[in-house]
């Protein structure tokens, strides 16, 4: 890709030579703006005529003819340099120079996006003008409506609208980047204090969650009651649900007695199986709370843990960028493709030309109007040919190194946290470094375990690719068998990427701990967690509500602030506040910003309660504290569980 590729041909627009326009060490290098002609239609079937397309200066800023420049020397001068100098010759009559495409019959006011000419549209008081007229001459003699150049530019407008859209919205980062950074260091030392906290409130704020669920259904079954009681006697309350049928208003169910009944038997139901739930797993939910204590305490003794996602992301981002480059070379590996075209019959009509030798070929002598002009990037070679199927190698590629990129970030976090869990004295057994420890050990032992987990992830990542692309092509179809069988697909493949990514989550922790491949660490991660499923639905969602309040609190929290700061409602810092284009420009930012701290840090708190989680499950299996096998579980833990070390100190 990167031999044949060229860049230049996307940020770069070419003349119908296909010639670079406004590139150093090229023949248009002076004239950076391509300008098409408008072109007439050709008589012969079946034959595309291309419109003629010439470098430029600059746009033009009025309207002319060329019948109209031919009047005046100044014009004529002026209408020269958006003619084809490659094709003009001077004192040819107008029928000639507009018969054979060297100058555009008729120019208008345009102006420059993108490197390209686009007429110069505006409202006013909603009235469509170009260069403050309603019509122009055609160059034939007739008038027409601006509007018939309307639908030409209309994406170009947009454009042009989104382009000022960003200059506002850059000018509204220049004046407030600064008080942007200090959000974003707020919401850091938010996500810090809410981990070390956790310490000390995940018990509370994990009973207040459960009590407040039942004080909410319990209100719900009250309300319910009251309900039912207030329609008592009411006419038509007592209808079944069966003999009201489906309604499209749903409101007429909550004036039967019958609605309010059944709201009241589900509620009564979720609220004995949730007191029965906590009753019987009680024991599991505090096992779920010390652990996430426990925690805290290691991410408190490993601190850069916390700045590791920002090693992880830069990896990322180096990834992307050369998957994207490569992407770009590819997709602009294409060569200039000349065919011949011309406005009456010839045997060679479409065939493939080349300009240099054009001129001195047979072409010219039998079908003396024919032309070879540049019709599109391509190529007939085996290399041009299988584009598509290294396209889709390189996106290949890039999902199997972003999942090993993930999966050397997880496994080094693990084998980190791991360090901390099976040191008998917490912390003065660990590592003096245990986070370059881990890394060390998994680039020099377990790349092949994380390069080949990553595989497995990948290629099912690129069958949804390939199936979302297949229903794309699909929208049109009549199909609904395909359409069902499509969908099913999908769906099983998504379930089954999610399984992929927590096996292999858990397999990561697994090689961290014992060092053992990748298929044994997966098997052993996978039966451990079947024969403790319950200890790891609770941990689940016991740290995803923590998270969720974590999240919540620390993005909600700093969102305010900013809203209330940018909008100029806090008084004391009032005049301290920017003024702004769009206030919500920053304010979004430091939302987006904020999440994305607060989700690195509580990624980096997930895996460390995954990993303590394993390393206590091997830990009750694996020893029974008699002085061989002591227990490496915190005192808290064992105090828990009752379990002690016989012969040993605890730690």
């Amino acid at each position: 890709a990167w031999t044949h590729g060229d860049p230049r041909k996307v940020i770069y627009p070419t003349d119908s030579q296909g010639q670079f326009c406004g590139q150093q060490g090229t023949p248009n290098d002076s004239a950076p703006v391509p300008r098409p002609f408008p072109t007439r239609s050709p008589p012969v079937p079946h034959q595309f005529s291309p419109p003629l397309q010439i470098c430029v200066s600059r746009c033009p800023d009025r309207y002319l003819t060329y019948l109209q420049a031919t009047t005046s020397k100044e014009d004529m001068g002026y209408y020269r340099s958006f003619c084809d100098p490659s094709l003009f010759v001077p004192f040819q009559s107008v029928i000639q120079v507009l018969r054979d495409k060297e100058c555009p019959a008729m120019i208008i006011p345009s102006t420059p996006l993108a490197r390209r000419c686009f007429p110069a549209i505006r409202a006013k008081k909603g009235v469509i003008m170009v260069g403050n007229q309603t019509t122009y001459d055609d160059g034939h003699g007739r008038r027409r409506n601006v509007t018939e150049l309307l639908e030409g530019a209309k994406k170009a407008n947009v454009v042009l609208e989104a382009r000022q859209l960003a200059m506002k919205i850059f000018e509204d980062y220049t004046v407030s980047w600064y008080w942007i950074i200090i959000g974003l260091v707020i919401a850091m030392l938010a996500s810090l204090i809410f981990i070390v906290l956790l310490r000390y409130l995940a018990g509370i704020m994990v009973w207040v969650m459960i009590v407040m669920v039942i004080l909410v259904l319990g209100y719900g079954i009250f309300h319910c009651y009251m309900e039912y009681a207030k329609l008592k006697g009411e006419a038509g309350s007592d209808v079944s649900l069966v003999d009201l049928g489906f309604q499209t208003d749903l409101r007429v169910y909550l004036h039967l007695r019958q609605t309010w009944l059944a709201f009241m038997i589900i509620l009564c139901i979720m609220e004995v199986v949730i007191v029965l739930l906590l009753i019987f797993l009680r024991k599991r939910i505090l096992i779920a709370i010390a652990l996430i204590k426990e925690a805290s305490r290691a991410v408190g003794h490993i601190m850069t843990s916390l700045l590791f996602p920002l090693c992880t992301f830069f990896l990322l981002c180096l990834c992307i960028a050369y998957w994207a480059s490569t992407a770009v070379f590819l997709s602009t590996s294409n060569e200039a493709i000349y065919k011949v075209f011309n406005e009456s019959s010839c045997p060679f009509s479409g065939q493939t030309c080349h300009p240099e030798s054009f001129n001195t070929s047979n072409v010219t002598k039998l079908c003396p109007d024919a032309q070879c002009l540049f019709a599109f990037y391509g190529g007939e070679t085996a290399y041009h040919k299988y584009l598509i199927v290294l396209q889709f190698f390189n996106l290949f590629m890039f999902f199997w190194l972003a999942n090993f990129i993930i999966a050397l970030g997880q496994v080094t976090l693990a084998g980190a946290f791991a360090s901390y869990y099976w040191a008998f004295k917490k912390p003065d057994d660990m590592p003096a470094f245990p986070l370059f420890s881990a890394f060390g050990r998994a680039l020099r032992y377990h790349t092949g375990s994380l390069a080949f987990g990553s595989l497995i992830l990948a290629i099912v990542q690129v069958i949804r690719v390939v199936l979302e692309y297949l229903d794309h092509r699909l929208k049109a179809a009549e199909n609904r068998f395909a359409k069902f069988l499509l969908g099913c697909l999908k769906c099983c493949f998504w379930c089954l990427e999610k399984f992929l990514k927590f096996l292999n989550r858990n397999a990561y922790i697994m090689i961290a701990v014992y060092g053992t491949n990748f298929c044994t660490s997966a098997r052993n991660a996978f039966f451990l967690l079947m024969r403790n499923i319950i200890r790891v639905a609770v941990l689940d969602k016991v740290t995803d509500f923590l998270f969720f309040l974590g999240k919540l609190l620390i993005v909600g929290s700093v969102g305010i602030l900013a809203f209330f700061f940018f909008t100029h409602r806090i008084k004391l810092v009032e005049d301290t506040a920017p003024p702004l284009n769009y206030y919500w420009v920053p304010i979004l930012t430091v939302i987006v910003g904020s999440y994305l701290i607060a989700h690195g840090f509580f990624s980096v708190y997930g895996m460390c309660v995954d990993t303590l989680f394993l390393c206590f499950l091997e830990d009750l299996e694996r020893n029974d504290g008699s002085a061989e096998k002591p227990y490496f579980m915190s005192p808290n833990l064992k105090k828990l569980l009752k379990k002690t070390n016989k012969g040993q100190p605890d730690a």
